[in-house]
């Protein structure tokens, strides 16, 4: 067992968990954060994206104590109480989802690109959510709706 110390959407957690233990495993079952979504727990599917130290990561492939002294950003942590993300408002309000099960991890990628690039070009953001799948789109709408994201955060 090991003592690791994380911090979790801005507040400090202290867990001991055992080595093998994933990131992924201890976000949803000991902190039950269920936005990071596990998909195929192999790092195909982008599904349990989140962002460590401001990076997108699949949490599927990071053991639990590789992130020790780690910030670690979850889905739930973008909203500001009951006021979404401006890329979360925008998968909204431009149909960027369907199931949903892939949305968090693409909006966490999304926010990775747009946190490093402000004002990506169409390839770019495809390049910057290649990690990750949705079986349901054919990606236009998620697209358009980094797009819209990018330009909404530009304004303000």
């Amino acid at each position: 067992m090991k003592e690791i110390k994380l911090t979790v959407n801005n507040q400090p957690c202290r867990l001991i968990v055992p080595p093998w233990r994933t990131l992924l495993e201890v976000i949803r079952e000991d902190l039950g954060l269920t936005g990071t979504k596990e998909g195929c727990g192999l790092g195909e599917c982008g599904a349990c994206t989140v962002l460590i130290d401001g990076r997108a990561v699949n949490s599927c492939l990071v053991l639990a104590a590789e992130a020790d002294g780690k910030q670690i950003t979850t889905i739930e942590g973008l909203a500001d109480g009951d006021k979404l993300h401006p890329i979360q408002q925008a998968f909204v309000d431009h149909g960027g989802l369907q199931c949903g099960f892939c949305t968090p991890g693409m909006i966490m990628s999304a926010k990775a690109l747009l946190d490093e690039n402000p004002t990506p070009t169409e390839e770019e953001i495809k390049q910057g959510i290649a990690g990750n799948l949705c079986r349901c789109t054919g990606y236009a709408k998620i697209i358009e709706s980094i797009k819209a994201a990018a330009k909404n955060m530009e304004a303000k």
